[in-house]
């Protein structure tokens, strides 16, 4: 949504841009792993059959994007992720608190992990967000341990498909270790600010993000 633009605007290619911002994203992404680890949101334990489901569809993924351009979704995730927004306005205490799980958790790491993994390494905007609602939704977690799980699966689709860009598009090491550092300090600051404030910090950011990416991939897949 932001840094995509950013390099593409200061000259690389698609293929350079996408591989780079997976390189500066996996910083951020491990950088708040880390916080709420210590916070004992999340253990290894718990969460590695997702985190291994999460790393085969991210392969998938990269592999399936090789071949088949993302046309189609770039006109339809606008529209779930508009519904993800008006799911948690209608509801204001979704989230607040933890609820009963709708689905054990081993079939949901699986299934998820596969599907959300293959998205991220394929297309990927609004992977965050999916993953939060259905943490939610299925697992009846409260948003601030929803939002700690997705970060653990962000971090598995993002190195995993850094590894297989490594291999297939060159990286702008400069730019994306830079930006790397910005990303590392920013998800630490908003992983610490999250667990300070819990859903009444996180419910409007959320929102507000989920806004401007449906508005950004709206214009993209149908006005541009």
């Amino acid at each position: 949504m932001i840094t995509l633009p950013v390099l593409l605007g200061v000259g690389l290619s698609p293929a350079e841009a996408l591989a780079t911002n997976k390189l500066q994203s996996t910083f951020g992404s491990a950088s708040a792993v880390w916080a709420y680890r210590r916070a004992a949101l999340v253990t290894w334990k718990e969460a590695w059959p997702g985190v291994l489901a999460t790393a085969v569809g991210a392969v998938l993924g990269v592999v399936a994007v090789t071949w088949m351009a993302p046309d189609f979704l770039r006109k339809v995730i606008p529209f779930l992720l508009l519904a993800a927004a008006i799911a948690v306005w209608l509801r204001p205490a979704l989230g607040a608190t933890a609820k009963p799980a709708r689905c054990r958790p081993l079939p949901f790491l699986l299934g998820f992990g596969l599907v959300l993994g293959f998205y991220d390494g394929f297309f990927g905007p609004g992977t965050g967000t999916f993953w939060t609602l259905a943490f939610v939704l299925l697992m009846g977690f409260e948003l601030l341990r929803a939002t700690a799980w997705t970060k653990w699966m962000n971090f598995t689709s993002n190195i995993v498909a850094l590894a297989a860009f490594l291999g297939t598009a060159r990286i702008d090491w400069v730019a994306g270790l830079w930006m790397g550092v910005g990303q590392g300090l920013g998800a630490r600051l908003g992983a610490r600010l999250a667990m300070k404030g819990g859903a009444s910090v996180i419910r409007p950011v959320f929102l507000g993000v989920v806004l401007v990416a449906a508005t950004k991939l709206f214009w993209d897949g149908w006005v541009r």
